[in-house]
């Protein structure tokens, strides 16, 4: 198995992909250990997760759809722009003194360390498309980058996730490790190169799922942080679900996860930075706002 592993404490792994599940369609893999050949992490397995429907062999995703058939990933992503020269600061927008659209009750949440927020915004309760927009806090205020497309779990958003819901919990998490089949390009999270993050099949509405693992983000929605990825850990218990991540966008509703392009994701990848504690806070606008 080609692998390489950095700064990642209590590293578990499995034997198969994991991911919000539905009970009735599978059964929970066991753990590998470091050591464990290839073959066995690329075993495919039917379960219900972030990308859509399709057979996984690493990582969060996906209910089986007819015809779904295991295939090898291929995919990028992009960063937030940012005003770089002094001459343009003048001109620049003000930065807010606050996160815009966050009502009080979902600011307090927002550790008073983080400088990175990754504001995921959903369309409507029920909607499976959202807008993101990585703010860093500086002396001024929260300065915006770029605002990406985005896509969540099928069924929009929910304050009470369940494995197999399809719909992406609503929250503040933190972002501490990352990975994906292709080599790390340049993370400053700890970075998890691994085959176990290949997947194959199809999505909701027929895509091919292939390369929506190629780089993730781990979000600590119910799983250890520190670890890679793919660990298996659940503190809330499997019925609560977890490998929610961020992912390659596969042009269609996820399981529960946020998918970005490629592009978007890469750069990401580049930017998130673990010495300013970054966060993730997700929900449709209207609950956001309390």
């Amino acid at each position: 198995m080609t692998s390489s592993m950095r700064r990642l404490p209590r590293r578990r792994f499995l034997r198969a992909p994991f991911g919000d599940r539905q009970a009735a369609t599978f059964g929970i893999p066991g753990r590998n250990r470091l050591g464990i050949p290839a073959a066995v992490l690329a075993l495919s397995v039917t379960v219900a997760g972030c990308a859509g429907a399709g057979a996984v062999t690493g990582g969060e995703v996906a209910a089986a759809a007819p015809g779904a058939s295991a295939a090898a990933p291929g995919t990028t992503q992009a960063m937030p722009g940012r005003t770089s020269a002094d001459s343009e600061a003048s001109s620049a927008p003000a930065a807010p003194a606050v996160l815009p659209g966050l009502g009080a009750r979902t600011r307090a949440e927002i550790p008073a360390n983080a400088r990175q927020v990754l504001l995921v915004t959903g369309q409507g309760k029920d909607s499976s498309t959202s807008r993101v927009v990585l703010y860093r806090r500086t002396g001024a205020g929260w300065e915006p980058g770029a605002t990406w497309p985005a896509h969540n779990a099928r069924r929009g958003w929910t304050d009470d996730h369940h494995a197999g819901d399809l719909r992406s919990p609503i929250g503040v998490f933190s972002l501490t490790d990352a990975g994906g089949l292709l080599a790390d390009p340049g993370s400053r999270l700890p970075y998890n190169h691994s085959r176990g993050f290949t997947i194959g099949g199809t999505g909701f509405e027929g895509e091919p799922l292939e390369g929506s693992f190629d780089y993730v983000v781990a979000i600590n929605y119910n799983r250890e942080a520190g670890t890679s990825p793919l660990d298996w850990t659940r503190p809330l218990g499997a019925d609560k679900g977890g490998g929610i991540w961020l992912h390659v966008d596969h042009g269609g509703p996820t399981h529960g996860c946020v998918s970005l392009k490629k592009e978007h994701m890469k750069e990401l990848l580049r930017t998130l930075d673990p010495g300013r504690h970054p966060v993730i806070v997700m929900g449709d606008a209207e609950s956001l706002e309390r």
